[in-house]
């Protein structure tokens, strides 16, 4: 799962495409280009008569390679990012910072894709997909892409939400070494926490806090429930991610109108420090039964 915008609008839950999708998708436009390299095999068969055997030759070849390479780089370029194959399979290319897919980028991508799937029989591209922890093949890499699949799960629920007393706090995070899967663990605790009992979404709690908390310092104030220091925890990373994508859309829309590249964004966070264990006390065990229906001490009201 991967936080980006994409072409069209702004995403904050992504996942890349796997493997098997992409190969799919791959197949589907493999399709469409056999049928048009045949259809052109059959014409120009039909013009040997008045044509040189020789040139004849180098129009299929010609015409094969416009097919391999052109109809990927026109398509991802009218479409932003996306092939017949890929958008009847909801995949999408973008770029690593979230924006819509350039020409120089799909050009990058259908150049290389000749080699590595045509020309090397798609071994270098499987290994590096397999290798690469977003699924990314050789001309990915070197476009500075990656293919997004835009059909994600449908019940993931609102973002989680900023406790107001912890907004203060939360401002002074420092989040740059929590992991991706750890982030989702904590997102899908929260969607989940209504549906739990109240020892499981205590335990629970309890311990994504924790594992969080080394990650992220410094340490929430006493008595925050662990759903609450979770949501202000991904509420901030967010709201942090948003604000790093619109300030890098001002830039590039700046650069566009002057003429002159932009700076690239400054990274988001604090000023790093120490990570020290979850809470300075032990967390509020549920008041109640009822947890979840109401504010606990501190007034920290679950989220629903």
């Amino acid at each position: 799962m991967s936080d980006l915008v994409t072409g069209d609008a702004i995403v904050v839950d992504v996942q890349t495409a796997q493997l098997p999708v992409r190969v799919a998708a791959f197949l589907i436009d493999f399709l469409v280009q056999a049928v048009a390299i045949i259809g052109a095999l059959l014409l120009i068969s039909n013009t040997t008569t008045v044509l040189d055997s020789s040139l004849a030759e180098a129009f299929v070849i010609l015409f094969m390679v416009l097919v391999l390479v052109a109809y990927p780089v026109l398509m991802e370029t009218l479409t932003r990012g996306r092939t017949l194959g890929k958008l009847a399979l909801g995949l999408r290319v973008v770029s690593d910072d979230g924006g819509p897919e350039l020409f120089r980028q799909a050009l990058f991508r259908g150049l290389t894709g000749f080699v590595e799937i045509y020309a090397l029989s798609g071994g270098p591209a499987v290994i590096c997909s397999l290798i690469s922890p977003k699924g990314k093949r050789l001309g990915d890499i070197f476009a500075g892409t990656m293919v997004i699949s835009e059909r994600g799960p449908r019940n993931a629920g609102p973002p989680p939400q900023m406790p107001p007393q912890l907004a203060g706090w939360a401002a002074t995070l420092e989040l740059s070494q929590l992991p991706d899967e750890l982030i989702h663990t904590a997102r899908q605790y929260l969607t989940r926490l209504q549906d739990l009992s109240p020892a499981v979404q205590q335990e629970m709690g309890t311990r994504i806090a924790a594992q969080t908390a080394s990650y992220v310092s410094p340490p929430p104030p006493p008595g925050v429930p662990p759903y609450a220091y979770l949501s202000a925890v991904l509420a901030e990373r967010r709201r942090r991610h948003l604000d790093r994508l619109m300030r890098r859309a001002a830039a590039r829309q700046a650069a566009h109108a002057t003429g002159h590249p932009h700076l690239p964004a400054q990274p988001y966070g604090a000023v790093p420090q120490p990570a020290q264990p979850y809470g300075g006390s032990p967390v509020p065990a549920p008041a109640a039964p009822s947890y979840g229906a109401g504010p606990t001490p501190g007034g920290f009201a679950p989220p629903v």
